[in-house]
């Protein structure tokens, strides 16, 4: 299993005020739905932060999202070991397939991979 990133998520009402409050940090919007954008570092794209105004297919806002190459094995492995799942496996209609577990210390964790149609590659 390969992590690809691991992102802190925010839980925030002020999208605009955080966008330009990181802005000044260095990091961009790389991708907004109004309900959950993503900032990241333009020359580390991977250097990423969530801010969610709340989840909307999901019970609560996760504290932390970890994109996997794999997450139906992840989800296997998780449920296998007992850990509380939040949230089911399921596939997201903005092309994502992901699954909430609370951590040891009781954080809830997103974990996920983006769906990739027949054909796509990683660019």
């Amino acid at each position: 299993m390969t992590v690809r990133r691991v992102v802190p998520n925010v839980r925030s009402a002020a999208m605009r005020e955080n966008r330009e409050f990181y802005g000044l940090l260095g990091l961009e919007e790389v991708m907004n739905l109004g309900w959950v954008m993503t900032l990241a570092s333009p020359t580390n794209p991977t250097a990423q932060i969530g801010v969610m105004t709340d989840d909307r297919t999901g019970p609560v806002v996760p504290d932390l999202s970890i994109e996997v190459d794999d997450v139906d094995a992840v989800y296997a492995a998780v449920r296998d070991s007992g850990a509380e799942i939040v949230h089911p496996l399921r596939d997201e209609e903005w092309g994502v397939r992901r699954f909430f577990v609370r951590d040891p210390n009781g954080r809830v964790i997103n974990v996920l991979t983006h769906r990739r149609e027949p054909g796509e590659v990683d660019g």
